[in-house]
């Protein structure tokens, strides 16, 4: 390889992409490959790392050979460059969707020629046969794309990426350029070793995409959020990442039921389905994706502005490359995650079984995670300072949530004191986790066994709970008093601006923590009492309720339950269809009874000026009660109670539950060949006729009138039976 002037680099830039100067430290790059040097790119996704091997590749002699990780990246990838390019033959993808001829083609290009880029996936890379061919082709460079998989401290390791060096060996000696976008320094130096390019010229951008603002919440009426977020930008792209293909499959059906333009994309889904879906979100034929992280490696599309996660990723390194996709072309970008700490304990789970390393560096990542979605800091500053990067929060400039509501502090002396002088007792060779344990007093089997309990500062800090230890160790680590030891999986060592504290302690302003102890993950469609029902209009609809009933001859909570007209008092439906979406009304309740009440609100919510949410209200789908349809269908063959909570591994108390639920939203249901095997005639007659002369419909008020006579579950299904009948 020889020299390229700036002028001939910027012509070709020019030529091949159409841009008039390159980007950041792109030129520097280039010529660094240009000039036979190996090189190695840390660059923040949306950077721009592709042009990097790109450019050299279509400039130099012979074919460039680019591994990786995904066949859909490539394809996305060598499609772009043919989009510049007079030919197709210009670059190719050889891996193992390619058939036999296809492969021919690809192998008589580069042999002419023609081909510039190959696009191979490891797997490819170590078939003998490929390794013979390439042998007798001239090969310009070697570019590793997401290099972090050599890695097993990066966030998505692949063991074949280990065996890139040997195999680059056998087929030329040639430089290697290596690229990816998440890397902290650890990671960094491993894929240096494993490559055994440690001369390698490092350009390392900053990572800090100041477009981009960060928001963890927590997660609570999740799904309701979601829809709210999203409906509150109409037209946007946007991706939503869960952790499971079922839960993407219910995101993007739920989405779509609520009138967003939504698909879903995971591995499980037939190849020609997923390519279709990621076209159609690349061609904006559908606003949102709903995926796993089985989509956006590659992605090259600039206008995603927003990313969601359902689920909290396994690692900082997968969330930083993740929410990178928003906001690629320095627009808006808006990043939001949903955090439960039942969610860790989820993902620990999935890592039994593996190897104790495996584990343990498993353990370490997401131990990174939850101090991150927890802490108050400036959440930059946090995932910066996690790659290695010193910031000042005030660059933030407000675009974090820490930053836009900032917690309030408190000083935190004697307290970090306290815990950096624990951490020295205990000779640097403990976790977070267990230093908290130990300045809080509390006696577990560790510590116990290593005697620590003896130590005079154990228990110094049991005024405090685990939660502010916790925030008192990630803002040590944060501010430089203390480090992480990655080799032994995240013990605790003290810096020398740590040991500088402990002679001479200063003000340190501590930052009170988010507390996430408390969350669920409630499922949307779980009734909730709520405290926020507008309560004049609530006395309205009672009073509507009782009007309706003596009209109709029948008691007030047949037309409507109480937790019914609470929820039309917070969500003000004004037609039949929302109506339909309130807790406890089906289709048949809504057309049978909700006429006047939905005039009733629209009149309410004209004269008093009602901002109303009825955006938000979230229609449930039908596969969230697939069980109720299993149901209905098995109470239409008449089989028995008992026979269906054993198929579907319920208790028959809770398929009776199941099926108040379903008459209460307004189904008719016919359980009589059930109860008449229960009840006789005569006892039946009494049951209902209590409820018809009954001013509710308690359980509690039908046990104490005609509990001596009959058991709670002949008294439910006699109220099912009756209010099948009257109400629907």
């Amino acid at each position: 390889m020889n020299l390229v002037s700036e002028t001939t680099l910027k012509d070709a830039l020019r030529k091949y992409f159409g841009f008039s100067s390159f980007k950041g430290e792109q030129e520097r790059i280039v010529q660094n490959v240009l000039d036979g040097k190996n090189t190695f790119v840390i660059m923040p996704t949306g950077g721009g790392k592709s042009l990097c091997y790109q450019l050299p590749a279509l400039i130099c002699e012979g074919t460039a050979i680019i591994v990786s990780p995904l066949i859909a990246l490539m394809k996305n990838q060598v499609d772009a460059i043919r989009h510049v390019s007079e030919s197709d033959e210009i670059a190719h993808f050889l891996n193992s969707s390619l058939t036999k001829s296809e492969i021919k083609k690809v192998r008589d290009d580069i042999s002419d020629g023609k081909t510039k880029l190959l696009y191979v996936a490891p797997e490819s890379l170590t078939k003998q046969e490929n390794i013979d061919f390439l042998t007798g082709v001239e090969i310009s460079f070697f570019a590793i794309d997401e290099a972090h998989c050599i890695s097993e401290w990066g966030h998505d390791f692949r063991p074949e990426y280990r065996r890139l060096r040997e195999i680059f060996e056998k087929i030329s000696n040639v430089p290697i350029i290596a690229l990816t976008a998440t890397a902290t320094p650890k990671v960094q130096h491993d894929i240096q070793k494993n490559l055994n390019m440690l001369d390698a010229t490092i350009f390392k951008m900053s990572f800090n995409r100041d477009n981009l603002f960060y928001e963890v919440r927590p997660k609570r009426d999740v799904e309701k959020n979601i829809i709210r977020f999203i409906k509150e930008r109409p037209g946007k792209s946007g991706i939503v990442y869960c952790l499971s293909r079922k839960k993407v499959e219910e995101i993007a059906e739920l989405l779509q039921v609520n009138g967003i333009n939504a698909l879903a994309y995971h591995a499980g889904l037939d190849s020609p389905v997923r390519a279709r879906h990621q076209d159609m979100f690349l061609m904006e034929e559908a606003d949102v994706i709903v995926a796993t992280i089985a989509f956006g490696m590659g992605i090259d599309k600039p206008d995603v502005r927003y990313v969601i996660h359902h689920d909290i990723p396994k690692s900082l390194e997968s969330y930083y490359q993740e929410t990178g996709r928003a906001g690629r072309d320095g627009g808006e970008g808006y990043c939001l995650t949903f955090y439960s700490y039942k969610d860790i304990e989820k993902l620990e789970k999935f890592l039994q079984g593996k190897p104790i390393s495996e584990q343990e560096i498993g353990r370490q990542l997401l131990h990174e995670t939850v101090s991150y979605a927890e802490t108050s800091v400036c959440r930059r500053k946090y995932i910066l300072h996690y790659f290695g990067e010193q910031f000042d929060e005030r660059g933030c400039n407000e675009m974090c949530d820490n930053c836009k509501n900032p917690r309030e502090k408190t000083e935190g002396k004697e307290e970090v004191l306290l815990f950096l002088q624990s951490v020295e007792a205990l000779r640097e060779k403990q976790k977070a986790k267990y230093v908290c344990e130990f300045v809080h007093g509390r006696e577990t089997t560790e510590i116990k066994s290593y005697k620590h309990d003896k130590e005079p500062l154990f228990g110094k800090g049991k005024a405090r709970d685990l939660i502010f230890w916790n925030a008192v160790a990630r803002q040590c680590v944060v501010n430089d008093l203390l480090v992480k030891e990655i080799e032994s999986y995240g013990t605790l060592k003290l810096t020398e601006k740590g040991r500088a504290f402990m002679a001479n302690p200063v003000s340190f302003l501590l930052l009170k923590e988010h507390d996430y102890t408390g969350d669920s993950d409630e499922d949307i469609s779980t009734p909730k009492g709520n405290n926020s029902a507008d309560e004049a209009l609530y006395a309205m609809l009672l009073d509507l309720r009782k009007k309706v009933s003596k009209e109709k001859n029948i008691p007030p909570f047949v037309v409507f339950q109480e937790p019914s007209l609470q929820d039309m008092a917070v969500q003000y439906p004004i037609t039949l269809e929302e109506l339909t979406s309130i807790q406890g009304v089906g289709q048949g309740k809504a057309s049978r009874y909700g006429r006047p009440f939905v005039e009733l609100i629209a009149r309410y919510v004209e004269e008093n000026d009602i901002d109303r949410p009825q955006d938000f209200v979230v229609k449930s789908i039908v596969n969230k009660s697939g069980l109720k349809v299993q149901i209905i269908q098995n109470v239409d063959r008449k089989m028995p109670l008992d026979a269906i909570a054993r198929s579907q591994g319920k208790a028959v108390s809770e398929v009776i539950e199941e099926i108040e639920a379903i008459v209460s939203s307004g189904t008719k249901i016919n359980i009589d060949y059930y109860i008449d095997d229960m009840l006789d005639e005569e006892d039946q007659e009494d049951i209902y006729d209590y409820f018809l002369e009954a001013e509710s419909d308690s359980l509690e008020d039908a046990l104490q009138e005609l509990g001596d006579n009959f058991e709670e579950d002949q008294l439910r299904l006699m109220r099912i039976k009756f209010m099948s009948e009257m109400a629907n």
